[in-house]
C-alpha cells in the first residue's frame, strides 16, 4: 500500500509539473486550456482539503508543513497523518 501512496505522489508532482510548464509554454490551443482547467480544480480541491483538515493539524509538530504537503499532494499526504485518538467513553 505504501507503494501505491508513493506512486501517487509521483504522479502528483508530475501532475504539477505539467501544469507549471504549460504556464511557461502554452501547449497547443485546445490542450492549454484543458491543462488550465485541470490545474485550478486540483488546485481548489487542495485548498478544501487543507480547510477541511486544519483542526486535525493543531497537535502536529508542524502544521505548516503539513498544510503545504497537503496542497501539493492531497489524499495522499492525509493518509499518512495518524488518525486523533478517540477520547475515552466514561463508564458510570
Amino acid at each position: 500500500m505504501k507503494l501505491l501512496w508513493g506512486l501517487g505522489r509521483l504522479l502528483t508532482l508530475l501532475f504539477v509539473c505539467v501544469v507549471l510548464a504549460n504556464q511557461l509554454v502554452p501547449f497547443v490551443r485546445p490542450l492549454h486550456l484543458l491543462v488550465n482547467l485541470a490545474g485550478g480544480l486540483w488546485l481548489l480541491i487542495h485548498v478544501l482539503e487543507a480547510l477541511l483538515c486544519n483542526r486535525s493539524l493543531k497537535g502536529r509538530p508542524h502544521p505548516w508543513r503539513d498544510r503545504g504537503r497537503i496542497l501539493l499532494f492531497g489524499v495522499f499526504h492525509l493518509q499518512t497523518i495518524p488518525a486523533p485518538a478517540a477520547p475515552e467513553a466514561s463508564h458510570a
